[in-house]
This record gives C-alpha cells, structure tokens and sequence, in this order.
C-alpha cells in the first residue's frame, strides 16, 4: 500500500490504529470494528526503530487493523517543520517494514486539548504524564472516525 487519502481511507473496513508520535513515546488508540469509537490503548517508550515498529504492527495484526492513522503535527500557519518531516519518515520507515496503508491526519494542539480535559478534570500530574500520549492517540484517531461519518 502506501499514504493514502480520506477517500481511501473510506473504502476501507475494520478498525484503525492511531499513532501519536512524540520524541520519547509513542501513544496507540484503536478504534472499533464499527469505525464509532476510538479507543487508548498504550504508551510505548521509544527505543529503537525496529523493537518499536514490531510492537505497534503486533498490536495492528492483534486488532485486525485495516489502516494506521499518525497524527502529524503540522505548524500553526499551516507549515510542515521538523517535526512533521520526522513523523514523515518514520511512516515511511514503517512502510519499508511491511506494506500497510497510512493515513496522515493534522493533529495541532491535540495534546494541549487532552492536556486541559484532565486538568479540568483535576487529574492528577502523575496520571495525567502517564495517559497523555494514549489519550492524545485516541483524540486524533477519533476526529478522522468523526470525519469519515461526516
């Protein structure tokens, strides 16, 4: 396979994987059969590529995934900047591996919106390091199933 688009992504049945991918961690959420809801799963530390990529496509063929969703963090003015040439290469790294249709989806502030749901919710800072990536994997993989019903 390779990228693919929305339309793509549309044509495709099963549940999907989301990746949040951070410099330290990734977050994993899958979504069910259903494409309704998306759910956090895990939080990898990173280690090296390939024990890294074995995890998250154990966990793809684990949950019978049909798509992987990564959340690319595009800049505010709408730029792609070094961090979202990592993110980039790293779906392309993981495309090397093994041929699984990849979906890019912009996660701007995706983070932050998980981050300020669990101070709201007065979370404490442990628990809310410990859950950030998941939770954040889950909010991007959740607006693409959002969008996809639209």
């Amino acid at each position: 396979m390779a990228l693919i688009t929305l339309d793509d992504l549309k044509s495709t049945n099963g549940p999907l994987l989301g990746i949040d991918p951070g410099t330290k961690t990734f977050g994993l959420a899958v979504s069910d059969p259903t494409r309704l809801i998306a759910t956090p799963v895990e939080t990898l530390r990173r280690k090296k590529f390939t024990p890294d990529a074995g995890k998250i496509f154990a966990l793809y063929d684990e949950r019978k995934c049909a798509a992987i969703v990564i959340g690319n963090p595009i800049n505010m003015d709408g730029s792609e900047g070094p961090r979202s040439q990592s993110v980039r290469d790293f779906a392309h790294n993981l495309m090397s591996l093994r041929d699984v249709p990849i979906f890019f989806w912009d996660e701007r502030l995706s983070t932050a919106a998980v981050t300020r749901t669990m101070l709201e919710a007065d979370i404490s800072r442990k628990k809310r390091a410990e859950n950030v990536d998941k939770l954040a994997a889950s909010y991007i993989l959740q607006g693409v199933l959002d969008r996809l019903r639209a």
